[in-house]
């Protein structure tokens, strides 16, 4: 194949008189620059002036959004410290029971602490919420009375929750 190519232009170029060699030539090479103009060197000229023309506004734009996240760091760590209590916690508690679809018998507070009892509750569902609370709200069981059903999974129990600050 490649020797039947070179063949093919040997025999077009032997034909060829002298000035079509060299018009064919120079036709060529201008043909070649335009091609590497337009292909090559204007769309890379065309980027770098955007560049330097977005340059500034970009550099903005990466100032405001370390100063957003710094200031979101600082927020975050003031809003970690702050967990309900009293009545705030007992409702935060009732919510958050209701959210997942668990019952209480009741809800009511025991000295600094938030008493929730429940029947015929599960218990995979229940430690579920525990683990959220505790996470969310910052609490600790300080108690808990738990007695296993004849239902797989289901139990009556009495829990004391307090804000994990206290000891």
């Amino acid at each position: 194949m490649k020797a039947e190519l070179a063949q093919a232009w040997a025999g077009f170029w032997g034909q060829r008189t002298d000035r079509e060699k060299a018009l064919l030539t120079w036709g060529g090479g201008a043909l070649a620059v335009v091609v590497a103009w337009s292909v090559l060197w204007a769309p890379a000229q065309e980027g770098r002036a955007h560049l330097r023309e977005s340059l500034p506004s970009l550099q903005r734009q990466l100032a405001q959004m370390t100063a957003q996240a710094n200031e979101a760091r600082s927020l975050s760590a003031g809003a970690q410290g702050v967990a309900p209590t009293g009545a705030a916690l007992k409702d935060a508690l009732s919510a958050s029971l209701g959210d997942h679809g668990l019952a209480a018998t009741q809800v009511q507070f025991v000295g600094n602490a938030v008493q929730v009892q429940m029947k015929n509750a599960s218990f995979p569902a229940w430690t579920t919420w525990v683990d959220d609370v505790r996470k969310q709200f910052k609490v600790q069981v300080a108690e808990a009375h738990i007695t296993a059903l004849k239902d797989d999974g289901q139990v009556d129990l009495t829990v004391s929750l307090q804000p994990s600050t206290t000891k």
